[in-house]
């Protein structure tokens, strides 16, 4: 039997790597971080703010995403959404994640039995 601390961490590396593209998914239009949380959950794919967060500072730090501050409705929100850069990176991501589904389906289906 795999011991559950070797699937949760091998899990937690899939998840990671899905996270990018699917917030980059979210951002075509302007968003504000708790919006984007609740569409990706929504979408069933949860995340923390903890995780959150960070990455869209780090993202907006790599030129990916632009943002702004705004205070129409009520409190501060910072709304963020993809830079031109981040478009052309999200199209390339899409194609090498539709890429990389087609072959790991193809793998799963002629895989070993177990």
């Amino acid at each position: 039997m795999v011991n559950p601390d070797v699937h949760d961490k091998l899990e937690q590396e899939l998840r990671r790597g899905v996270l990018v593209l699917a917030v980059l998914s979210q951002l075509r239009s302007l968003r504000y971080g708790y919006e984007l949380r609740q569409s990706l959950l929504d979408q069933g794919l949860p995340i923390e703010e903890g995780t959150l967060y960070p990455l869209l500072r780090r993202l907006e730090a790599q030129g990916v995403l632009s943002s702004e501050w705004q205070t129409a409705e009520g409190k501060p929100r910072r709304y963020y959404r993809l830079s031109a850069e981040g478009l052309t990176l999200y199209e390339r991501l899409t194609s090498t994640w539709r890429g990389l589904n087609e072959a790991m389906g193809q793998l799963l289906e002629t895989g070993a039995a177990p």
